[in-house]
């Protein structure tokens, strides 16, 4: 008579645990971890609702990842110039070390930035949407400032065409974007993944307050949102140096009414952390391979023209290994 060996995992063990409820309900778990079961080899492999336009990138350094990254935001902002058009550009603060060589290649190429329209993403915020000051060392104003706009230098985005999601002027990029794309802008995204699946900070629980898919494809943006809690342990480890009182609950973001309206992504996964240990392989494997749901932010960037550069390391495999 043979008995049947205990699943000792996440799925295995969770009922009853302190994780049970914890998970935002409309994930599949098992689709989950088969999306992360993948070979390394095969995360290029094209899949049916993937955008023809789209193409995931493997990067083999940190070096390579961040040069690559900011060469193709310096390209995109050169083009469109060449080509007389406005750019509505979201950006994001994380990750980060790809403003350094979009500088570098503006400014070696003498392109002004006076056609480009910058958006900021997101900002942590209290429950009522206020906002860090500006020169708040958290604060992603300050970040923007440093990286970006400041270096630039003469080359820069105009001030007056310089938007951040403060509780007074995140409801408002709805209107101007439109606006911008009414006279012949494009719209691009700038953008990272979340270790649950988010883009900016809209987060996969908020699925549950939409009845379909293109009702949740409506919401423009959030105020004081209501982040997961691996979402504020990520930017613990990754922005806070682990101390995780100092992140905040609550964030401002926009929504997939304007992130999913883009005319092209530019997408970022550059998650590892040392040691042979990373937080960001679950994140890209499900970003490319669940298939769009709205319970998974992420699942729909692949179905807008693009690119997503990523470390190579990300796509693991991904297999349990003790250090």
């Amino acid at each position: 008579m043979s008995t049947k060996s205990p699943r000792i995992d996440l799925i295995g063990t969770l009922e009853g645990s302190l994780l049970d409820g914890f998970f935002p309900r409309g994930w599949d778990l098992a689709r989950i971890d088969a999306c992360c079961s993948n070979p390394p080899e095969s995360v290029l492999e094209r899949q049916p609702w993937w955008h023809p336009g789209f193409e995931p990138v493997s990067c083999e350094t940190l070096a390579d990842f961040d040069i690559m990254l900011g060469h193709e935001i310096a390209v995109q902002i050169r083009r469109t110039r060449a080509e007389g058009k406005q750019l509505a550009l979201i950006l994001p603060v994380g990750p980060m070390g790809m403003y350094r060589w979009a500088v570098h290649f503006l400014k070696e190429w003498r392109v002004p930035c006076d056609h480009v329209h910058g958006f900021n993403m997101d900002e942590w915020s209290d429950a009522e949407g206020n906002t860090l000051p500006p020169d708040n060392p958290g604060a992603f104003q300050r970040a923007m400032e440093g990286a970006f706009y400041g270096p630039l230098g003469e080359f820069t985005i105009p001030r007056a065409q310089r938007h951040f999601a403060t509780r007074e002027a995140l409801p408002g990029y709805s209107q101007i974007i439109g606006s911008l794309r009414a006279r012949g802008a494009e719209l691009q995204v700038v953008f990272g993944i979340g270790r649950v699946f988010h883009i900016a900070f809209w987060e996969p629980h908020f699925a549950a307050e939409f009845a379909t898919d293109e009702d949740w494809k409506q919401a423009t943006h959030r105020l004081g949102a209501k982040l997961h809690p691996l979402t504020v342990e990520q930017n613990a480890i990754t922005s806070f140096k682990s101390r995780t009182t100092l992140v905040s609950t609550r964030a401002n973001t926009i929504g997939p009414g304007i992130f999913l309206k883009a005319d092209r992504i530019i997408g970022g996964a550059d998650g590892v952390l040392g040691r042979g240990m990373q937080w960001q392989g679950l994140s890209l494997w499900v970003t490319l391979r669940y298939g769009p749901d709205r319970w998974v932010p992420s699942s729909w960037m692949p179905t807008l023209p693009g690119r997503l550069f990523f470390l190579k390391e990300l796509a693991g495999p991904l297999v349990a290994e003790c250090n």
